[in-house]
């Protein structure tokens, strides 16, 4: 038989370390989320305002408690972003701090504020709003990325470069094209955030905890103080819906793959082997044994941000998974994966426009590489087709033993003579060394979105006038 002291030590033991006082210090560490949502204060409150002025307005609460509370809110909001503000985990969240802070500044009318609402429909409008706001924040971070990329193709509008595909020299195209196809992409992203912003402009506040309330108030007046198109249509589904947090990290995950692509090249043109881009020491590191080394450290950390930024779509998604309609307290899981998620995004879309602007183009570079790999070989299949009348396969067959022979002499194309190519294709004239160029091979390319100087410039203009 144990002892009492053994039994004592042994339950302690149980619950081990920070939790030696048992179930309620679980409980208060596992059911608090002041810690993390504290972000939300300036939503919270702004919340308020409107829901008591609304209040107030419909006769609910008297113009002398809703004045109490609005004054009483602001100086809150001040003690906060002044630091003097004391955040309590024994209240949970922020909307208990504030509550239980509003009513010592203003007694029994701080308790008529609640009137009508639920934390429910009240986390939901404070994490909208606040996500809302994170989109605005991201689609302005965008168009200065765009902008960034507008200024460089038009700048290298001209600047030749070799086009890849599967990481080998494909065809010749401008640096100036390439730039645009990044601006296509971020294009797509802010697209993305702008129809994100439309889908969630609804009004959550009013749903209270999932069945509406009985109280007369007027929703439509809360959701156009608050900056929202209109009000929710259905109670349940606005205290359980997460799908704005969803969508604002799909559009995360989706533009920091973009970034991440985009990294990706910085870091293998930056090499001495391709040697196209050169960072400036704002961007790029050195080595604590090898003196000679500059790391391009800023573009491999916004490649590494894609991963978080994933995770915390997969971590949401799983999360929301297997909910039952209305609300469960799962969903308290939800905002750090958003915040961190915007800070990263924030941060990279914000490091690589520093980068795209601050980064030297070296064109002698970029002009060597795009003649490499025998680029031109589509120059003078084309050529066949146009001018000698093959059709395009056995056009492509002359090519290929063409390259064959270059290859065998250790030349390009454009260094083999009329009699090595007659020796091909009988056909074959001077004319076609007019074609054999990356310079002729890029200007040649004018079909519609081609990387023709021309055309880029086209698709700068258009750009620029939608920016």
């Amino acid at each position: 038989m144990a002892d009492g002291n053994s039994e004592t030590k042994s339950s302690n033991q149980m619950w081990g370390g920070r939790f030696a006082s048992g179930p309620d210090a679980i409980m208060e560490e596992i059911n608090a989320s002041i810690g993390f949502d504290k972000k939300l204060y300036a939503q919270d409150i702004r919340g308020s305002i409107a829901h008591a002025t609304m209040l107030a307005h419909q006769g609910i609460i008297s113009a002398d408690d809703k004045d109490k509370i609005v004054h009483g809110l602001n100086t809150i909001l001040s003690e906060i972003e002044s630091g003097s503000f004391e955040f309590s985990r024994r209240l949970e969240d922020i909307h208990m701090n504030i509550e239980a802070r509003l009513a010592t500044l203003i007694g029994p009318a701080a308790g008529r504020l609640h009137t009508a609402r639920s934390r429910n429909d009240q986390v939901a409008l404070d994490f909208r709003l606040w996500v809302k706001e994170e989109l605005q924040r991201t689609e302005k971070a965008l168009t200065a990325l765009i902008a960034a990329f507008l200024d460089r193709a038009e700048e290298h509008a001209d600047t030749v470069m070799p086009g890849f595909t599967h990481l080998q020299t494909a065809q010749p195209v401008t640096f100036g094209h390439h730039c645009m196809a990044y601006v296509e992409m971020f294009g797509r992203d802010r697209s993305r955030v702008r129809h994100a912003i439309e889908h969630m402009d609804e009004s959550p506040i009013g749903a209270a905890a999932l069945a509406g309330t009985g109280f007369p108030i007027d929703r439509h007046m809360t959701a156009k103080a608050l900056g929202f198109g209109g009000p929710t249509r259905n109670s349940i589904d606005t205290v359980s819906d997460r799908d704005f947090a969803l969508e604002f990290l799909s559009m995360a995950s989706i533009t920091a793959t973009h970034l991440s692509r985009l990294a990706e090249e910085i870091v293998i043109w930056s090499t001495p082997q391709f040697g196209f881009i050169r960072l400036s020491d704002a961007f790029s590191t050195g080595s604590s044994i090898m003196p000679q080394k500059k790391n391009p450290d800023a573009a491999e950390l916004v490649r590494a941000k894609t991963g978080r930024i994933n995770g915390s779509l997969i971590a949401l998604l799983t999360v929301m998974k297997g909910l039952p309609l209305a609300y469960s307290k799962d969903m308290q899981e939800d905002k750090e994966q958003v915040f961190d998620s915007a800070e990263s995004l924030e941060l990279a879309i914000a490091a690589m426009t520093g980068m795209v602007r601050d980064m030297t183009i070296r064109s002698d570079r970029m002009k060597a590489a795009a003649g490499s790999g025998y680029s031109t070989a589509t120059d003078l299949a084309d050529w066949l087709v146009r001018e000698a009348g093959l059709p395009f396969r056995d056009a492509h067959h002359v090519t290929g033993r063409a390259v064959a022979l270059a290859e065998q002499k250790g030349c390009d194309l454009a260094d083999l003579s009329l009699a090595d190519l007659q020796s091909i294709y009988a056909d074959i004239t001077e004319k076609v060394f007019d074609v054999l160029t990356v310079e002729a091979s890029v200007a040649s390319r004018t079909s519609f979105g081609g990387t023709a100087p021309n055309e880029v410039r086209k698709q700068i203009a258009w750009w620029r006038a939608r920016n």
